[in-house]
This record gives structure tokens, sequence and C-alpha cells, in this order.
């Protein structure tokens, strides 16, 4: 494929996740923010949370408290297998996942998730609709620099794994019918956080 001109890999991206039925969208301030998460989460609880540092850096889990919302975090470093199985059934009961991303792939328009980022990647693939958090500083334009740029770091450790989510979850049976989120989520938004949303740091 050709190369992606930088400054229109955004808007492919935008343009290649509509063409596989995801919804992109763009939050340049706290308010913008506040604004699509109270019109898509319409008070729906549980949710559930990736450990993704920019989910951590926007306050999202005490956001969702302060709203009234029950909310279920991926746990730290050194938790115990119970805590582990809790968050893991949580993924299956949340009406929402909510995470970040290492990278977002314009040319397919694709979200990729990487198990040493987010924690388990249970948040991205059980609830019915997911919510990936992405900057422009993620956005590379084809697999080949998604390659290169995933360190050798997702690997290096037993059990790591790097998710590509390409829109929601679709499958066709013999009749060819195609129905969504048989196997993931019914839904997929990628929001682009502006750095004026995170103080323009």
């Amino acid at each position: 494929m050709p190369p992606i001109d930088p400054e229109n890999m955004v808007s492919k991206f935008e343009a290649e996740l509509r063409n596989v039925a995801g919804s992109p969208h763009r939050v340049a301030n706290r308010e913008e923010l506040d604004r699509f998460f109270r019109g898509t989460l319409k008070g729906s609880s549980p949710l559930v949370l990736s450990r993704s540092p920019l989910i951590s850096r926007l306050g999202l889990e005490e956001m969702f408290r302060a709203w009234g919302l029950e909310v279920a975090v991926w746990p730290s470093l050194g938790a115990s297998e119970a805590v582990i199985r809790g968050f893991r059934d949580r993924c299956f009961e949340a009406r929402f996942g909510i995470t970040g991303v290492d990278f977002v792939m314009a040319e397919t328009g694709s979200l990729v998730v990487s198990s040493i980022t987010e924690g388990s990647q249970l948040a991205s693939l059980a609830p019915p609709v997911h919510i990936g958090l992405y900057r422009r500083h993620q956005v590379l334009g084809s697999l080949e620099e998604v390659l290169e740029q995933a360190s050798v770091a997702h690997f290096e450790e037993p059990g790591r794994s790097i998710v590509f989510i390409t829109g929601p979850s679709r499958s066709a049976d013999i009749e060819q019918i195609l129905i969504r989120g048989v196997h993931g989520p019914r839904e997929v938004y990628a929001i682009l956080v502006e750095e004026t949303c995170l103080g323009g740091s």
C-alpha cells in the first residue's frame, strides 16, 4: 500500500475504522470527554478498565465512581489469583470495557492492544462494547511500522500477547449471514484524546 501522509494519518485511521463499522471520536478537553462518556455509558454498569496509563492520567476510575457507576480495574502486579479471577469474571458481566492502546494502525483502522501495557485483554474482548483511548503519537501507518515499533518487551515474558482489533466482532455462518458480536464486542469506539485534554503535556 502507498505510504500515508503523516498529516492525514488520523483521518485515514478514522475513515478505515468507519469502514469496518467502528465509531471514531475526538475529545479536546475535559468537558468533551465528560460529554462523550455520559452520552455513551448512559449510566450503565459495571464497567471494566484496563491498567492503561492514559486511563489513570485521565482519572476515569474516580470519575465513574463519582457518577455512581460500578467499576472493576485490572489489579496491580502481585494480586492474588482470586482477585485476578474476580476481574476476569467481571469482564464477562460488564456492559463496557475501556482500555488504552499501544498503537492504532491507519491503513486498516485497527487498535493494537498488548497485555504488557493494558493487563488482561478481556476488557477489550469480553464486554459487548469496547472503548479504546489513544493519543496522536500512537498513530502509525502500516503493519510494518507497528511491528517495527513493538518492543521486544512485549514478548520477553511468558504469556505476553498483542491483539489487533479491527472493528466489531463479525461472523458469518454457513448461510453467510453476517452477525456482529458473536466472538467479541458488538460496538467498538476509538477516542482520540487530544493534548489539550491533558493540559497540553
